[in-house]
């Protein structure tokens, strides 16, 4: 932490039905005698005298008047990280600020006001007004130059730079490393993803497919839709962490699941990656555990099938309206012609060989996901049939080219899947 960085914030929530933000608590950054960064939370008395309060997570920050204190994810509490910018917004925020990289606490203080989830942040005590006003469709092809440019590494690093500052349009959280942006119609906020120039096919088409054909496989997966802007389309997600109200937008909490797990991105932190910790951590958290349990399990199915090796705990989150929590809806699917044909690995652990994206494997550990051998054995061959049947005219149906298609072929119900 540089001596010019503030140490700690304010953490603002927007509670269950509301519009604007209330204050929940503080935060303070520092170091241990060691140098090792440590984070402290500490919820305030005003907000836990507040009839309406909710935990601002189930797991590491429950509703009480306790110091939490962590030292791990570099000192910040796992619900907050998940509020803060992804790799593709902190990369945006790097370049605004002429910087190789900025402070944890400045990366939370500087994203701007499309941050996943219900909370924000700030250095006054009571919640600031929403710095700016969210893109229109209008917008997309200059939202696209500028992220090509961001890819292309063609915008200077001087912060005074006119198109600098055109950087903040751009999205600062969820959805990943792809260039991306926050989009209002007149219903609802919308995650635009563009493509890229390195891109190997039309990956907003490809995507916008895979969430379709995940929905015929009976997957609860985000809504989406295709905008084209100068030759070039654009996928444009339904944000499910919104709802549009005629004075604004409520906000639903969400957590990553990295956070569920208490996991980090670590190399030798990945042995808590695994879907069958994953089924046992949700149990206690979500007021539905038996249908969420069959959700992941599905998920896990629809991932293997079509070879979505990119399944890691960032791309699996929890949501929270009102008081409940559960599973969020699917996204971030995307298919990867593997060349192996005998054995794909997803990022999670799936069963008792590990990552084997392979039907016997998923079957394992059927009873950790609350449900009986014959159910899960039957949504992995009607799965199985139904991506195998019907991905091709899924794809084609979504704009997906004949070329396109081809290239990811290989994708599919590969041939290890179902081999014992």
């Amino acid at each position: 932490m540089t001596s010019s960085s503030p140490s700690q914030c304010f953490v603002y929530i927007t509670l269950p039905g509301a519009v604007s933000a209330v204050t929940a608590g503080r935060f303070v950054l520092e170091e241990t005698p060691k140098g090792d960064p440590l984070g402290r939370f500490v919820y305030g008395r005003s907000y836990l005298q507040n009839p309406a309060a909710v935990d601002i997570d189930p797991i590491e920050l429950k509703l009480s008047e306790a110091t939490y204190e962590t030292i791990q994810l570099s000192g910040v509490f796992g619900a907050l990280r998940d509020a803060g910018p992804d790799f593709w917004g902190r990369r945006i925020m790097e370049k605004h600020a002429g910087k190789a990289r900025l402070d944890e606490l400045d990366y939370l203080l500087e994203s701007p006001d499309d941050r996943a989830g219900a909370l924000g942040f700030g250095l006054n005590r009571v919640p600031p007004t929403p710095r700016r006003k969210f893109n229109r469709a209008l917008d997309l092809e200059k939202l696209q130059k500028i992220a090509e440019a961001l890819v292309r590494d063609d915008i200077a690093s001087d912060p005074d730079a006119p198109q600098v500052q055109d950087l903040l349009l751009l999205g600062t959280s969820m959805g990943g490393a792809r260039p991306k942006a926050v989009i209002q119609d007149k219903k609802a906020l919308w995650m635009a993803k563009f493509s890229r120039p390195d891109d190997r096919w039309n990956h907003p088409r490809v995507e916008h497919a895979m969430l379709r054909l995940a929905q015929q496989c009976g997957v609860n997966a985000a809504e989406s839709r295709i905008e084209s802007v100068a030759d070039k389309d654009v996928i444009l997600i339904k944000r499910f962490d919104r709802e549009k109200k005629p004075n604004g937008y409520t906000r639903a909490r969400m957590i990553g699941g990295l956070t569920v797990l208490r996991a980090e991105e670590a190399p030798q932190t990945r042995t808590r990656w695994s879907y069958v910790l994953l089924a046992e951590e949700l149990r206690r958290i979500v007021s539905a555990p038996k249908d969420d349990a069959r959700e992941l399990f599905r998920r896990i199915c629809f991932n293997a099938l079509i070879s979505n090796i990119d399944d890691h705990p960032r791309n699996h989150a929890f949501i929270a309206a009102d008081q409940h929590w559960r599973l969020s809806p699917a996204y971030d699917l995307t298919p990867s012609p593997v060349v192996s044909q005998d054995r794909r690995d997803l990022a999670m652990e799936c069963g008792d060989q590990g990552r084997f994206a392979n039907a016997t494997n998923i079957l394992s550990q059927h009873a950790r996901f609350l449900l009986e051998r014959d159910e899960a054995q039957k949504i992995i061959i009607n799965m199985r049939d139904q991506v195998d049947k019907t991905w091709y005219d899924t794809a084609t149906a979504c704009g997906v080219s004949t070329r396109d298609a081809e290239t990811i072929r290989g994708a599919f119900v590969y041939p290890g899947f179902s081999r014992e």
